[in-house]
C-alpha cells in the first residue's frame, strides 16, 4: 500500500503522507486539545517559542499579527527548553509570563521537544521533507517559524531572526 501511495505521489506531484490536519496536541496549561483540523481555511504560523530568550520580545509582534490577520491566520505558540534552558518554567508559569507581559491570546500548547529523538510528531511532519512533502528543515533555536497555507501544505520556514511583521511572512498573508 505505501509503494502504491508513493508511486501517485510521484506521478501526480501530490505529496500523500499525513497532513498538519492529522495533529492534535495538548494546550498550554489547560485540559483542552488544540486540533489542528479546525484550522482548515486559514493559514497556521507554528512557532517554537521560549520566555528567556533574546528573541522572546516577537510575542508582542506575533500577537498584533494575530489580531491583525485574525480572519485569515493563526498563530500557534509551542514552548520549548531545548536552546539553553531557556523555557524551564511550569505550563502555568509560562501561560502568566505571556499573557501578563505581552497580552498572548493565541493558542499555545504543551511544552514539547523541537529536535532529537524525543521531537514531537508535529515537528517531525514539519521537518522531514519525507513526511511534509516540501523540503528538510532544522531548529535551530527559539523562534523558528513555519508557515501552513489554507489547504494544509508547508509554505515556508523562517529562521529565528524574522521578525513576525518581516515582508517575507506578510507576502503570504497581503
Amino acid at each position: 500500500m505505501n509503494i502504491m501511495l508513493f508511486l501517485i505521489s510521484t506521478l501526480f506531484g501530490h505529496f500523500v503522507g499525513g497532513s498538519i490536519y492529522d495533529f492534535k496536541i495538548k494546550a498550554l496549561n489547560s485540559e483542552e486539545v488544540i486540533d489542528f483540523s479546525s484550522f482548515r481555511g486559514k493559514k497556521i504560523l507554528l512557532v517554537n517559542v521560549a520566555s528567556r530568550c533574546g528573541y522572546t520580545k516577537q510575542y508582542e509582534a506575533l500577537q498584533q499579527l494575530y489580531e491583525q490577520y485574525q480572519t485569515q491566520l493563526v498563530i500557534v505558540g509551542f514552548p520549548c527548553n531545548q536552546f539553553l534552558f531557556q523555557e524551564s518554567g511550569s505550563e502555568s508559569e509560562i501561560a502568566l509570563f505571556c499573557k501578563k507581559n505581552y497580552g498572548v491570546t493565541f493558542p499555545m500548547t504543551t511544552k514539547i521537544k523541537v529536535k532529537g529523538a524525543s521531537k514531537h510528531p508535529i515537528y517531525k511532519w514539519l521537518t522531514s521533507r519525507e513526511l511534509n512533502g516540501e523540503n528538510n528543515y532544522k531548529i535551530s533555536w527559539n523562534f523558528n517559524k513555519f508557515l501552513i497555507d489554507e489547504e494544509g501544505k508547508l509554505l515556508a520556514h523562517f529562521a529565528s531572526s524574522v521578525k513576525p511583521y518581516d515582508d517575507k511572512i506578510l507576502q503570504h498573508l497581503d
